[in-house]
């Protein structure tokens, strides 16, 4: 927006400072009449009368001089006609009003009664500023109109405006060009279908396709006015601002230059090129002074996160504002409302959300909850994720704070404690891609074999992936996506877990439900690796027999993952499902075989 008011500014005052030069075109007399006789001056070589019936017509040779009303008119050759007070003159027209317009043609049909002079040939007007040039001019001094139907051109210290055609209202002081209007000045390039101009108001109305262009960037609209007097510009008919790294459309913009206050309204997209990233809604408010920019109207927020898989991220809140810090180049991106996050690998939702470019840390505040791979589930009553190249690296969660992981069994993992902070890393998944094999893809081939359940040894899993032994090893062209995976939960402060134990061949031992003060829970491909507990752990491990309900849960355990938003919700295209009602706390009652879990609990911290 701030850009919008410099392409304004730069350009428009120019063209004004050249317009308002044109308002110096003489005053219309306060009375007028047919018996104000058109008064030939002394001073021509020669005078010859010329018989017409009923009328008095002479030829005037050489500096022929007229006056009427305060007008002087000068040529080589003049037919008056005395009886209609009509005036023909041929060769270095000239016609002066006061002491500072003057306007030269090749030829002049001058109406006395009418105060009617329409000049042609190479028409000039001149002022004090300025220049006309054109072909023919028509000037009405009863109606105080200035009309030239021909292309003409406006120059001035600075610029050069051109037209089709022009008008110039003496008594309204509005000016009207049309068709082609083009203005240039070392500030930039305007070119419209159409622009009028009060020199009283000092508005100026752009009626057509209007395009202002200079070394800031681009505007374009169909509809727009001006102010030069306040600054203030208000365009409509869907106007556009470009400039190298930003783009703004609207069905209309605003712009007040001395607040440097800008609205945006309908339908509006701002783009920031060199970020990749764009907000859509439907109002848009700016202050260029604090550098703080609101948006509602269903807003919406996107940011590329991967140039390869064109991953994008998508934030949506009943209100965005966005933060411009001018001494570090940095934004900050806060959400308020109803904030809803969607990204291939990464879901959330909470009250409300404050994004930091400079650190690239979201942080999410009022009941959040973040998903992540379809596998993780994290709440706390504040969250703070740390990103690196666009993907989750570490998130730290304050108070009441839980994790819950499903595993390949589909068994919920669950750690929950005051303080929780989770590490996540990047893993390159690669993916064969199909090779025909005697007619038939392997794709097909290890499809039918993974339903094979007679024969197991002919499959094998990795991760969620089920592929065949015999497929050909992945090629150096197999695509090559990457995949976040929970690395290590550090928990610090009534820390409590529960996990499920499995064996080498991926076949459940027990339950392990354990408290502590302080644990560090290692995973490997989505499973619970190597544990350490401090501070007297209390554990226990419940055979797969004696598992019951109650003790497949902790104490505020939900998997929420019906509320997790989607591309169509977080894109106002659906209406996202209401929170889940708090799941009933559940009574756990100890194992017997609790001597075995302190066995268990002293070999993993071993």
């Amino acid at each position: 927006m701030r850009t919008y008011c410099l392409l304004l500014l730069g350009i428009v005052i120019g063209l004004f400072s050249s317009v308002d030069a044109l308002a110096q075109v003489g005053r219309p007399p306060v009375s007028t009449g047919a018996t104000d006789k058109v008064e030939l001056l002394p001073g021509a070589d020669s005078l010859v009368g010329v018989n017409v019936p009923g009328q008095v017509v002479r030829k005037i040779y050489n500096n022929v001089r007229f006056r009427q009303k305060g007008i002087l008119m000068y040529c080589n050759l003049a037919i008056q006609n005395v009886t209609t007070n009509v005036i023909e003159a041929y060769g270095n027209v000239r016609l002066i009003q006061g002491d500072t317009i003057s306007v030269r043609g090749d030829t002049m049909f001058y109406y006395g009664n009418t105060r009617q002079a329409n000049l042609r040939g190479r028409v000039t007007m001149r002022d004090r500023k300025m220049t006309l040039t054109t072909g023919q001019l028509d000037y009405d001094m009863i109606s105080g109109i200035a009309h030239y139907p021909t292309p003409g051109r406006i120059v001035d210290k600075e610029n050069v405006l051109t037209s089709r055609e022009g008008y110039y209202d003496t008594r309204s002081k509005l000016f009207t060009f049309r068709q082609n209007v083009k203005l240039v000045n070392p500030k930039g390039t305007l070119t419209a279908d159409s622009l009028l101009y009060n020199s009283l108001s000092r508005i100026a109305t752009f009626q057509g396709p209007t395009r202002i262009t200079n070394k800031d960037g681009v505007l374009t609209a169909r509809e727009g006015q001006y102010n030069t007097t306040s600054g203030i510009s208000n365009f409509q008919r869907r106007a556009t601002v470009e400039t190298p790294k930003y783009r703004l459309t609207g069905d209309s913009l605003y712009y007040d230059n001395v607040s440097e206050l800008g609205i945006a309204k309908g339908n509006v997209i701002m783009v920031a090129k060199d970020r990749k990233a764009v907000i859509t809604g439907e109002h848009v408010r700016y202050n260029g002074k604090a550098g703080v920019s609101r948006v509602t109207g269903k807003p919406v927020a996107k940011s590329l996160a991967n140039e390869e898989t064109k991953d994008t991220l998508y934030l949506r809140a009943d209100t965005l504002f966005s933060f411009d810090d001018k001494v570090t180049n940095t934004r900050r991106l806060m959400g308020q409302k109803n904030v809803f996050v969607y990204k291939s690998d990464l879901q959330s939702k909470c009250d409300s959300l404050i994004y930091n470019t400079a650190d690239s840390t979201i942080y999410f505040y009022k009941k959040p909850i973040v998903w992540s791979q379809n596998k993780y589930q994290m709440e706390a009553d504040s969250m703070r994720a740390l990103l690196k190249d666009n993907r989750i690296s570490t998130m730290f969660m304050k108070t009441k704070s839980f994790v819950v992981s499903l595993d390949t069994l589909q068994n919920f993992n669950q750690v929950k404690g005051r303080t929780i902070t989770a590490y996540f890393t990047t893993k390159p998944v690669i993916d064969a891609p199909p090779v025909t094999t005697a007619g038939k893809s392997t794709t097909a081939l290890a499809t039918a074999i993974a339903t094979r359940t007679s024969t197991p040894a002919a499959t094998k899993t990795v991760g969620q992936r089920v592929v065949a032994n015999n497929t050909a090893p992945a090629s150096a062209t197999a695509p090559v996506r990457e995949q976040t995976a929970l690395e290590r939960v550090v928990v610090e402060g009534n820390g409590q877990s529960i996990y499920y134990a499995v064996d080498e061949k991926n076949r459940m031992i027990g339950l392990n439900h354990v408290e502590c003060s302080r644990m560090n829970i290692e995973f490997a491909d989505n499973k619970v690796g190597r544990i350490r507990f401090y501070g007297q752990p209390d554990a226990q491990l419940i055979p797969p027999k004696e598992i019951t309900d109650d003790a497949k849960e902790l104490d505020g355990f939900r998997w929420r993952d019906a509320e997790k938003p989607t591309k169509a919700q977080v894109l106002w295209l659906e209406t996202p499902p209401a929170e889940q009602p708090a799941a009933r706390k559940t009574l756990k009652t100890k194992s017997p075989t609790k001597p075995l879990a302190k066995k268990l609990v002293q070999r993993s911290i071993n």
